[in-house]
């Protein structure tokens, strides 16, 4: 009987991967369910295995209670002062216990104790596998397709099962049973039946890992793989800097006749992959990410972080791309919101914009259309600019002279304080609702300022998005904390849909 313990708890600990010591925890669990099973009284019944020899001991044992509370089971609870009559130093909470003749293991080994020892067994599984996976997320991991379930697949990792969904996997790319795949390790989410690991291979993070893999350079930090944009299985793009002046970046990525780059394209299902070279200038930064097309002239705008390239008329389908392809994941490389215009499209834009400043001018200034014009001519776009840049600036323009330039800034200070209290008025008379104001994280301030622009209850601010906040320029608010307003104000939603679902 002992060997035959200890041969099971060496088989199961080296065929599912877990430590001895919770397999003898198992067992010790199940001869104790059965050594309560054999006794008609509802007692309680520990067991102890000797992990060198495989024997046990098993014992009887009461729940020492308070005098005071009722013996709701008698059969294993015994009031304190009795327990103290044998064990003096006996405490609430502890055990007395008593040895009892041990049960059979051999009868019961083909009834509750496998499946109380498989349970065991399967925890202790699902522990090792939070254990191991959860270190890993947003890292790539490597393994082969075991089957297909309604269009997910799933991909033993090696001693792990993981979930590769159909939205995570790469459109067309037709993956079959026994297929060796790499993937981003997304999520690891525990679940009764086991720990759920989620893989991705639309991820641009997927493409910055694989080239770090095929690039010795890029393993080793000599390039880095600074950001990637992608549209899985047609086209990618990754920025990368090389920290060696002697190694080009774009050339080590590609590799003699492309060999590294075609390995990383192989990988995700022949997605072309272009290489840009990183620039510190945001402007050159973007000409490269536009590659092949060539670009003109480049127009920066930092507030809105926004550039209006301009390009030839016979580049911009290229600089445009297929559908809009190529722009749209120059603009996700760089992080900037790029605008793609023709020659005359800009020269457009740009009377259109002067002739809106200008008209500004005139109405704020009060102004005729000559000095609107010349202000806008000399660069000026707002009202902050004639009564604030310093007067020296404003006297070199040939037509003004010191008594126009004082006379300008006074009234564009004057506009300035006038819009600023109309603002601080409009801010009064907005009326944020109760339910708007009770929002974790609102203040009374922001609350008024939204109210202002149209956003006084709950639900409104549910239905905006992020970038709508963000374009209120009279708070300044972060992306995160607008993305927690909006969530907070959302969280009735769930919870309807929750009592809903439960109904």
């Amino acid at each position: 009987m002992a060997n035959e313990i200890l041969l099971m708890a060496d088989v199961l600990s080296r065929e599912k991967g877990v430590e001895k010591g919770v397999i003898f925890q198992a067992i010790e669990a199940a001869l104790a369910t059965a050594t309560r099973k054999r006794h008609r009284e509802d007692i309680d019944a520990r067991v102890d295995i000797h992990r060198d020899t495989g024997d046990y001991d098993t014992y009887r044992r009461w729940e020492v209670i308070p005098d005071e509370d009722e013996l709701e089971f008698p059969d294993r609870q015994i009031r304190l002062t009795q327990a103290r009559l044998e064990h003096p130093e006996m405490e609430i909470g502890g055990f007395v216990e008593q040895p009892l003749e041990p049960v059979d293991f051999g009868r019961i080994a083909a009834q509750a104790a496998k499946q109380v020892i498989m349970q065991k067994v399967r925890e202790a599984e699902r522990e090792r596998i939070v254990f191991e996976y959860e270190p890993r997320k947003n890292e790539m991991v490597s393994g082969v397709v075991k089957r297909l379930e309604r269009g997910d697949a799933i991909v033993d990792l090696g001693g792990a099962e993981s979930v590769l969904s159909k939205s995570a996997m790469i459109p067309r790319e037709g993956l079959r049973p026994g297929d060796r795949i790499r993937a981003i390790l997304r999520d690891v989410r525990p679940v009764p039946r086991g720990p759920q690991l989620f893989l991705d291979r639309v991820s641009p993070e997927l493409l910055i890992q694989l080239f770090q893999l095929e690039v010795p350079e890029a393993g080793e930090g000599i390039i880095e793989t600074l950001s990637a944009a992608r549209d899985p299985g047609l086209r990618a793009k990754i920025a990368v800097k090389s920290n060696d002046p002697k190694i080009d970046p774009v050339g080590a990525c590609v590799g003699i006749r492309g060999s590294r780059v075609q390995s990383v394209s192989n990988e995700i299902a022949g997605e072309r992959v272009d290489i840009i070279k990183w620039s510190e200038d945001p402007a050159q930064f973007v000409i490269n990410a536009l590659a092949p097309a060539e670009v003109e002239s480049i127009v920066v705008d930092e507030e809105l972080k926004a550039m209006d390239v301009v390009v030839d008329e016979s580049q911009l389908s290229q600089a445009i791309g297929r559908g809009g392809q190529n722009v749209r994941l120059a603009s996700e490389l760089t992080g900037w919101e790029i605008n793609i215009l023709t020659d005359q499209e800009a020269v457009e834009k740009a009377e259109t914009e002067s002739h809106d400043i200008r008209g500004m001018l005139m109405e704020q200034l009060d102004v005729d259309e000559d000095v609107a014009g010349i202000l806008v001519q000399e660069g000026f776009t707002s009202l902050e600019e004639v009564a604030y840049v310093p007067k020296p600036e404003l006297l070199d323009i040939v037509e003004f002279d010191e008594e126009l330039v004082d006379e300008l800034r006074s009234r564009a200070e004057d506009a300035l304080v006038t819009r600023a209290i109309a603002q601080e008025e409009q801010l009064k008379l907005a009326e944020p609702q109760a339910d708007l104001l009770g929002l974790d994280g609102m203040d009374e301030h922001t609350g008024r300022v939204l109210a202002s622009h149209g956003i006084r209850t709950r639900e409104d601010l549910a239905e905006c998005a992020v970038d709508e906040l963000l374009e209120i320029s009279d708070i300044e608010l972060a992306e995160e904390r607008a993305a927690a307003l909006i969530m907070s104000a959302r969280a009735h939603w769930f919870e309807q849909a929750e009592v809903a679902e439960n109904e």
